[in-house]
């Protein structure tokens, strides 16, 4: 997103919740609006825009049913939301309102099958896992929806088939899985350990992040 001139570009950020994103790449220039189905995170996010004194055109509505015009939007930008919506109906309305050609990012949390057909066998669940999240967590319990699930291999095949040109990088092998993300220095010998696997990064990444232009 820094390598591209947002200046007066229009971007999207899909389920934006407390609008740290949105408030961002309003300062780089761009004409931002930005969703979700929050009242309570919009309100936060309306009062971050007022306090960093941006404008920011927020509005509360669905991402599977988008009210914005056919074609208007230069950039989409969608972090930690996929896993929440419905994402074939989300998709097809991202592409609607998207320009030709508009570039893509996303970032997300997301699990292979075979990865996480182990996180979910009985003595992860039952053994493991306990253990696990004390460390992760800090001995608090992770903030997870009723609702939410991880993007799987088939979830990024559909959302790559909307797009060209498509670069993704996978995060998060150790960190977040078996140890917490507070330090940075194993943030970064995770990311060199998950780099080497090559290929193999798509069966052992805790996160996606995909960059592509949508093709229309």
């Amino acid at each position: 997103l820094l390598g591209i001139d947002l200046e007066d570009k229009n971007i999207l950020v899909v389920g934006c919740g407390a609008g740290e994103d949105a408030v961002r790449l309003s300062k780089l220039g761009a004409r931002v609006y930005a969703f979700d189905l929050s009242e309570d995170m919009l309100a936060i996010a309306k009062e971050l825009a007022e306090s960093e004194n941006v404008s920011i055109a927020f509005e509360k509505m669905p991402a599977e049913k988008l009210r914005y015009s056919d074609n208007f939007f230069d950039v989409i930008f969608a972090r930690d939301i996929f896993h929440h919506v419905d994402i074939p109906a989300a998709l097809s309305e991202i592409c609607r309102v998207a320009k030709p050609g508009a570039a893509f990012v996303m970032s997300e949390i997301y699990s292979h099958s075979v990865t996480d057909g182990i996180r979910h066998s009985a003595f992860v669940e039952k053994v493991l896992y306990p253990k696990l999240q004390a460390s992760v967590y800090g001995g608090k319990s992770p903030y997870i929806t009723e609702d939410e699930r991880k993007l799987s291999e088939d979830d990024l095949a559909l959302i790559e088939r909307a797009m060209t040109r498509v670069h993704k990088e996978f995060f998060n092998f150790i960190v977040t899985r078996l140890i917490s993300d507070n330090y940075r220095l194993l943030n970064i010998a995770d990311r060199i350990l998950l780099g080497a696997l090559g290929p193999l990064g798509s069966y052992f990444g805790g996160r996606v992040v995909v960059i592509g232009t949508i093709s229309k």
